[in-house]
């Protein structure tokens, strides 16, 4: 196609193309912060912007990923890898809508989580943006706009027991960030949270690591936080 061989064109999906401003040229791609909402609309599925990507909404800065992550719903949609920018996808099967935010872009809005929803994905997801303790050093910038009201049912409800655990865990003994810590507390045993034992680090050695009561963490791995 001659439009897409001068780079006026790119296809980042079957039957889906982005046309490719002169200011974008060089790149030959366009941010997906500049498409995704409307790319998502036109699949017909709910979205938002996860993780790390999230984080840098958020205030965390110095977080410049090389890869994009974003969740939807199912079935699952394939990573796309265009001029060397990746986005990939995480499938869940309910969309918080309730703990998204809307943000004004060049081209329109974009959906991403929440702070207190970046962090528990962020902790769910932590080998995808390089493990535990990348995560609780992103932490320490994000717990700057999470405030303790943060917690509640709606929260709870949806992010894994073990995973709030784990930050739990990360709020209090590695952040000690104790305000935070007990407002999680206090929201599992409202909404009756059972927790079980977890591994602070996941698919790793479990036995004979000492256990955190409060959180019932295995803490299997230690933090080490960057002075």
């Amino acid at each position: 196609m001659r439009l897409a061989a001068k780079g006026s064109i790119l296809s980042i999906h079957k039957g889906y193309y982005l046309i490719i401003p002169p200011q974008y040229k060089s790149k030959g791609v366009l941010p997906p912060a500049l498409y995704l909402d409307a790319f998502m609309k036109e699949l017909n599925r709910p979205y938002y912007l996860a993780l790390l990507n999230a984080a840098v909404y958020h205030g965390a800065s110095h977080q410049q990923p090389q890869e994009f992550f974003v969740v939807t719903n199912f079935p699952v949609l394939r990573p796309t890898a265009k001029k060397g920018l990746k986005v990939n996808y995480i499938s869940k099967k309910e969309i918080p809508e309730e703990l998204l935010e809307k943000r004004k872009t060049e081209a329109g809005y974009l959906n991403i989580s929440n702070p207190v929803l970046t962090a528990t994905d962020l902790v769910q997801y932590a080998k995808r943006v390089g493990g535990i303790t990348r995560v609780a050093e992103v932490l320490i910038e994000l717990v700057d706009v999470i405030k303790p009201e943060a917690f509640n049912t709606e929260l709870v409800d949806y992010v894994p027991a073990a995973i709030l655990q784990r930050l739990g865990y990360l709020l209090e003994k590695v952040l000690q960030n104790f305000s935070l810590a007990d407002a999680l507390e206090k929201a599992i045993q409202k909404n009756e949270i059972t927790m079980f034992r977890t591994p602070l680090k996941v698919a790793a050695e479990t036995k004979g690591f000492p256990v955190n009561e409060r959180w019932k963490v295995i803490v299997n791995t230690q933090v080490e936080l960057n002075e």
